[in-house]
């Protein structure tokens, strides 16, 4: 793919590679840190808690609490003794003794001029219970931990405490010396997040198909200029059958809601029935004609394949009504061409007739067959106007009629034809009755029709109480079994194409009319079509 000005500039895998290190390197510092943290205090409270143990320890020492209880020459030698020995051994920096009266016996500056050894504690508390804490005695800030002495000989007496610290300084290169094994194991996770980040910005890459950031905007852009500035309707499918797409023809088209439709599935969307299985795939076909309330649609699906794998379909939708009206008419037009072209040549043949008859000097002859000519055609349309009221259903019979002597076929009304003013249902019964005869017409003199047989279409209307009847039936071979039901279905025909008709619409136009009135249509079955129509009349 061609690049976009401003590619020079850093390519999306890299940016994404170094926002997520720069985030990991954040969040692995920023963790580090609070660790680091934590860790100290928990290093804290453990020096603390060893602390309270050795000085309760020490506390329970007999030698301990009977040179405090009953001080002697060679007390203070001994408990120095033994504080210097537990501090070695635990690597405390002091453990100091104090008597009742907060005298130090042991102190680490036993052995220095300025030693406190002897010394009162001033304005100090001895504890009466275990305690921790940071001191900041003369060894300087220290964690600390005190217990009470208890008497030997009167259990409960305090005759002292016992204090054991450890200088925060110590505690602190400990940890030091801890830090770096910590920040390896951060260093690792760092390691592992940096590694994830690459394979996620490769795989990024991979899913948009190499396109930089400045080229995937400029194709949304693209795509919805297209998508909304072309006359056509577009729906897109990924592949598990779901909306991704609908551009504006498409929601006008198919009368869906301005922002909905998008993320549900087909069956969500659009009812069931034939535009549903062309839209879904289940009907395939190059311009699959469609009929809905108030377009007649062409549709074609094509799936969509990237890098040999299916990624869902693309449907288009030509909105064909106008169209499909217009190759109606000129299909009407044609015909009525041909029944004044036929006629010409009738009229003539007539005219030759009567010539004829006249040069033998048959006068009476020639005058009765004009006589027989305009009665049978004058008889036939005073019959239609007498028992159908409306004009232009009249006009739409002789019409069909004209058309069916050309066609060599009888055109007859039922006897118990009779039609009033119904205003509101002229229209309708205009294009029923059109379509309806027409394709009794077709079927009666089409392919396949044995010449020898003369075709005859017989047409009822009727209007009762209740509602209209309109009923068309022929002669001609009939619906096959089992397709009643399907002869409704728009693109269903048993005849070929003719042109740029599309066959198979004229009973779908039929059958939804129908249905939008609230009306009911019916087929019979085998030899001799029978349709029948029943409209209710509307009730104030």
């Amino acid at each position: 793919m061609r690049r976009v000005a401003g590619s020079g500039r850093r390519k999306l895998s890299s940016q994404i590679l170094a926002s997520q290190i720069s985030i990991l390197l954040a969040v692995v510092l920023v963790g580090f840190a609070l660790f680091a943290r934590q860790e100290r205090h928990q290093f804290d409270r453990q020096y603390m808690d060893e602390a309270l143990q050795i000085a309760q320890t020490v506390a329970d020492m007999p030698e301990v609490r009977g040179c405090v209880e009953f001080p002697s020459e060679n007390c203070d030698g001994t408990l120095q003794a033994i504080a210097s020995r537990i501090e070695g051994d635990t690597k405390t920096d002091y453990v100091v003794i104090v008597d009742a009266n907060r005298v130090r016996h042991t102190h680490p500056s036993h052995d220095r001029p300025d030693s406190l050894v002897g010394k009162q504690i001033e304005e100090a508390t001895l504890v009466t219970r275990p305690d921790v804490r940071f001191d900041h005695g003369s060894v300087g800030e220290s964690v600390n931990g005190r217990v009470p002495l208890l008497s030997r000989t009167d259990p409960g007496a305090q005759i002292g405490e016992v204090s054991v610290g450890r200088k925060v300084a110590d505690v602190a290169t400990i940890f030091t010396g801890q830090l770096p094994i910590y920040a390896a194991w951060f260093g690792v996770a760092l390691g592992v997040g940096t590694l994830a980040s690459y394979v996620l910005a490769r795989r990024l890459k991979k899913r948009t198909f190499g396109l930089e950031l400045d080229e995937i905007a400029k194709l949304l852009q693209e795509r919805e200029a297209v998508l909304h500035g072309i006359r056509e309707g577009m729906i897109a499918f990924d592949r598990t059958g779901r909306v991704t797409m609908v551009n504006d023809e498409a929601r006008r088209l198919l009368n869906l809601p301005m922002f909905g439709g998008v993320g549900g599935f087909l069956a969500d969307v659009v009812p069931a029935g034939r535009l549903q299985d062309v839209l879904s795939g289940q009907i395939e076909g190059q311009d699959e004609v469609v009929l809905t309330d108030d377009h007649c649609l062409t549709v074609n699906r094509m799936p969509v394949t990237l890098a040999g794998r299916p990624h869902g379909a693309v449907v288009t939708l030509r909105d064909r009504t106008e169209l499909s009206g217009l190759l109606r008419e000129l299909d009407s037009v044609t015909s009525l061409t041909d029944a004044l072209r036929a006629q010409q040549h009738e009229f003539s043949n007539r005219l030759h007739t009567v010539a004829g008859l006249l040069e033998l000097g048959e006068a009476e002859e020639a005058l009765r067959y004009l006589t027989d000519l305009s009665g049978t055609e004058a008889a036939f349309a005073e019959s239609v106007r007498a028992r159908i009221a409306p004009p232009v259903l009249v006009g739409l019979i002789l019409a069909k009629a004209a058309v069916a002597g050309e066609r060599g076929v009888e055109l007859e009304l039922t006897d118990d034809t009779w039609l009033g003013d119904t205003p509101d249902k002229v229209q309708a019964l205009t294009t029923i009755l059109g379509n309806l005869i027409d394709n009794a017409f077709d079927a009666v003199s089409g392919p396949g029709v044995d010449p020898a047989k003369p075709g005859r279409v017989l047409v009822g209307v009727v209007q009762d109480d209740d509602g209209i009847t309109v009923r068309v039936a022929d002669n001609g071979p009939g619906i096959p079994a089992g397709a009643a039901e399907t002869v409704f279905t728009d693109g269903f025909t048993t005849k070929p194409a003719t042109g740029p008709l599309r066959r198979g619409l004229g009973l779908a136009l039929v059958h939804r009319l129908v249905q939008r009135l609230g009306g009911t249509i019916t087929a019979s079955e085998g030899p001799g079509a029978v349709f029948t129509v029943r409209l209710r009349v509307r009730t104030s």
